[in-house]
């Protein structure tokens, strides 16, 4: 591919992938990566500080749901925020075939998976100040993001199997599923 050629930044981050795919996180370079991309190294680290970003690049999720959070309606309780926050988050995320491949290769590498968990901390954090900055105690605030990320989790996994459910739909699914594992319905008496 040409250097001048757009979208820099997604031509590494699919050469990457491809690569980590068929050759293995451990045994890729960045100078393969680059040239993959048909880019050069120093291009590469203008993207990214080291070959473990490339899967975990920006900011763009974490700042769509803290920018979703803080624009919420003020009348909606923090967990509705929140999960209306996250049911939006296929409106960032990358096409359902590069992230079934990405988790495969994450799943795969114990350095991957770590930096995953770190990404998904960073993003919790960034949105346990967003809901303490909606008046929401701290204590409280990381205890709504953590059954959050559990809805979240449950319902991200059956969007990437299900093609043609969005994720508003599956995160409210998963919501209706917590609430009746929680609070069962009363049994009928007969």
């Amino acid at each position: 591919m040409p250097r001048w050629e757009s979208d820099a930044q997604g031509r590494l981050e699919r050469a990457a992938l491809e690569l980590f795919e068929t050759q293995g996180f451990e045994r890729t370079s960045v100078a393969q990566i680059a040239r993959t991309a048909g880019l050069t190294e120093r291009s590469f680290y203008r993207y990214f500080p080291d070959k473990r970003e490339v899967l975990f690049a920006g900011n763009e999720l974490e700042a769509h749901l803290v920018a979703q959070v803080e624009a919420a309606d003020r009348s909606l309780r923090p967990i509705e925020a929140l999960l209306t926050a996250l049911g939006t988050a296929d409106e960032i995320f990358r096409p359902r075939e590069f992230l079934l491949r990405r988790i495969k290769v994450i799943a795969a590498n114990p350095a991957l998976a770590e930096r995953d968990l770190i990404k998904l901390a960073d993003i919790a954090e960034a949105l346990a100040r967003a809901l303490e900055r909606r008046g929401v105690e701290p204590g409280k605030a990381r205890f709504i993001i953590d059954v959050a990320i559990a809805i979240s989790r449950r319902a991200t996994s059956r969007w990437l199997a299900e093609p043609d459910a969005t994720l508003s739909e599956l995160v409210a699914q998963a919501v209706a599923e917590l609430c009746e594992a929680v609070a069962p319905p009363a049994p009928t008496v007969r």
